[in-house]
């Protein structure tokens, strides 16, 4: 693949779940031709109305020049590529480029680059950081792994969808990168819980403890856009527990493969999994500040403050 990518129109999406479809609004907004397929048809219906087509299944993308694909796990990924109605099972076509920006286990993504490799399509692996909030202001930022040849003809695309785009090797590494992430983001929100109910209970609120960390030198994008689902405890979710878990499962097999101790992880994923097993699995991630409360004999209360997510808005609720 020599030439860019940039100018070609026909783009398929797979996966209109909160992320998938925020990532394929931005395309549609940019004016790219593009179909879409979601198992749940109903949640295509915002793109479809901004101009989007919606499909019946990954096969009918198999003529699209590059194929995004955005599902929740490595079983979901293998059946859209290779499963019997997958974009890569049409008898006559297949894309010319398809790139994955899922949170998968580097097997499956190695089985799909395979599977591409027998029909002539190029595999990206391209696992992003971020949540719709962080989307919809154009801070996505993306790694990337496979050929570099490959990487240089789509990134004009690619960076159509964020921020930053970094290439950061051959075959999956990506992935590595991506689960790499998602652990230390766990391990980051529990340490920002623990030490906001230490604040709390010593009789800091909330919203002046994180506005001082914030603005110091230990703040950063991440604790500034978590700050107001803390301070309000607003948990809609960006990410769910049973989201982490599976990238802390995924972070301590490779920990184990590779041989590398990681006891921080480790003990942070008994947590991830305490609030799996509370119930609340369709709340944001950040409900880890809750269960540290309880633990800590501290009640909560929203203290309903506006509070500035470093997005371009102040905003009561947190995303």
């Amino acid at each position: 693949m020599t030439d860019s990518l940039l100018d070609r129109s026909r783009i398929g999406w797979i996966g209109a779940g909160r992320m998938g479809l925020a990532l394929a609004m931005r395309l549609i907004d940019t004016g790219y031709d593009v179909a879409i397929y979601n198992r749940t048809r109903e949640k295509t219906a915002p793109a479809v109305d901004r101009g989007a087509k919606a499909v019946e299944s990954p096969l009918e993308l198999a003529d699209r020049d590059i194929v995004f694909s955005m599902v929740s796990a490595s079983a979901d990924l293998l059946e859209v590529t290779t499963g019997p109605q997958g974009v890569l099972t049409a008898p006559t076509f297949a894309p010319r480029l398809l790139v994955d920006c899922s949170t998968v286990s580097m097997k499956a993504s190695r089985d799909v680059r395979m599977a591409a490799a027998e029909r002539g399509t190029d595999f990206l692996a391209a696992p992003v950081s971020g949540n719709p909030k962080v989307v919809k202001a154009g801070l996505l930022t993306l790694a990337v792994s496979g050929p570099r040849e490959s990487f240089d003809a789509a990134e004009p695309v690619l960076r159509r969808l964020g921020k930053g785009v970094t290439h950061v090797g051959e075959d999956e590494v990506a992935r590595l990168v991506k689960i790499c992430h998602n652990v230390f983001l766990g391990v980051v929100t529990q340490s920002l819980a623990e030490i906001t109910v230490l604040a709390e209970k010593g009789g800091v609120s909330r919203a002046a403890f994180l506005d001082f960390l914030n603005n110091s030198v230990m703040g950063s994008p991440f604790t500034r856009y978590k700050a107001p689902a803390f301070v309000n405890l607003d948990y809609t979710p960006t990410f769910t527990p049973v989201l982490l878990r599976k990238d802390f499962d995924l972070g301590l097999a490779a920990a184990r493969e590779l041989d590398v101790p990681m006891p921080l992880a480790s003990a942070t994923a008994q947590l991830v999994q305490a609030s799996v097993g509370s119930g609340r699995v369709e709340e944001d991630f950040a409900i880890l500040l809750d269960l540290q409360a309880q633990n800590s004999a501290l009640k909560l209360s929203p203290e309903n403050v506006r509070v500035d997510d470093g997005l371009g808005a102040a905003d009561e609720v947190a995303r």
